[in-house]
């Protein structure tokens, strides 16, 4: 019983200590949870072959993270011995293939969560394979793998219609079609994650919007392609938003934001980095409407003051909730904001880079009112002065252009 609480590392020491505490730490009700990525990362296929033969139908939960010798063959085995697995993590498992997925369908029907992050050889054949015989499946993560197509997530979303969490991040090939089928299929949908989706446009979002009333997180960074009618579908459909996150989508504007703010009051993260067209109008609906606001990202938006900081600093979230503010590249920024956010009691963290009004002075008054503070900055050193009397020169030819 008490072995049952050891990890990985501790079991395998108990195991050396005596031939009985050999055999009761390697009884496979012990091996229930299992993450070698912290253990050892190049491990042979033969280890997870012997692993699933001593654990067996006990374990549930095992993450081979970034193994790049663990292939086909050894999850097959390990598919047929452990049939109750629950949660499988085989992100960066290279070598991995579609054969890989038929097996789980075949043998682990138990299945909830699947990570092939980076397993570049899947394709639509892994997610019919996973629709057919993984019905359970809750979590899907599949980013990167650049193969999979509209038709893939259409047979995976006819046959996984509870799922509630699926990352698409990083497969290109995926258009609106795609989102339509997820919108058409998956009412329990709570995260979904389509970063770097470049082809995706309003039409498809707005499906996902319309059929996803649950949505509590969406990520779209560098979908440059949606607009306005994005932000006000949310707001009429995903009152539940709490994490939101559209970096590069500079066509975005302060309408759409005052929409979503006035709806959404319970959204907590928003990463609106290189969202260029929005102004002080956005933090001020945001300081009004979000009161659980903890996380905001607000770098390169060059047209944010020290008004709207003030306005944020004022607000119902600036107290006891706000904890990060990203500010980098905010040139209108000056130490007047610095001074807006001194009683934001909760503020961990905040990035200054390249603002070039912030002084040192500025984040030294800060610092006397939140002593814990991390502040992320970035000086440029003085311009050495021009050498005098004909002396060598105390700085380079790119300093001089510069």
């Amino acid at each position: 019983r008490i072995f049952s609480f050891l990890d990985v590392v501790t079991l395998c020491r108990c195991a050396q200590v005596s031939r009985a505490w050999n055999v009761l730490a390697l009884d496979g009700s012990n091996w229930q949870r299992i993450d070698l990525f912290d253990f050892q990362r190049d491990i042979e296929g033969r280890v997870v072959e012997n692993i699933s033969k001593r654990c067996g139908g006990f374990l549930r939960k095992l993450s081979l993270r970034g193994c790049l010798g663990v292939g086909d063959n050894a999850l097959r085995t390990f598919a047929q011995n452990c049939r109750n697995i629950e949660v499988l993590n085989l992100n960066g498992c290279t070598k991995i293939t579609d054969v890989t997925c038929t097996n789980l369908s075949k043998f682990c029907s138990k299945l909830r969560h699947l990570d092939l992050a980076s397993c570049t050889s899947i394709t639509n054949l892994s997610l019919k394979a996973l629709s057919e015989g993984c019905p359970l499946l809750e979590q899907l993560i599949i980013s990167w793998c650049d193969q999979v197509t509209k038709d893939g997530i259409q047979a995976l979303v006819r046959g996984c219609g509870g799922l509630r969490a699926l990352s698409l991040k990083g497969c290109t090939q995926l258009e609106d079609e795609a989102l339509k089928f997820i919108g058409a299929h998956c009412p329990e949908l709570v995260t979904l994650n389509l970063q770097t989706c470049l082809q995706i446009t309003d039409d498809g979002l707005i499906t996902i919007c319309r059929g996803c009333h649950k949505l509590q997180s969406l990520c779209a960074s560098g979908c440059s392609n949606i607009t306005d009618a994005i932000l006000n579908a949310l707001g009429q459909n995903c009152p539940r938003l709490r994490i939101l996150e559209v970096a590069r989508c500079s066509q975005l504007t302060d309408v759409g934001f005052t929409t979503l703010a006035r709806n959404c009051h319970e959204l907590e993260k928003m990463d609106l980095e290189e969202c260029v067209q929005i102004t002080d109008s956005t933090l001020i609906q945001l300081s009004i409407h979000c009161p659980r606001l903890q996380v905001l990202s607000l770098s390169h938006c060059e047209l944010i003051t020290d008004d709207g900081i003030r306005h944020l600093g004022n607000g119902a979230c600036a107290h006891d909730r706000l904890e990060v503010i990203e500010l980098d590249n905010c040139p209108l920024i000056t130490d007047a904001s610095l001074e807006h956010l001194k009683s934001c009691h909760s503020l961990e963290r905040i990035e200054l880079y390249d603002c070039q009004q912030i002084t040192r002075a500025g984040i030294k008054r800060l610092r006397t009112h939140l002593p814990n503070i991390k502040v992320h900055a970035y000086f440029a050193p003085v311009t050495p002065p021009p050498s005098v009397g004909g002396s060598r020169q105390r700085f380079c030819r790119c300093c001089i252009i510069l």
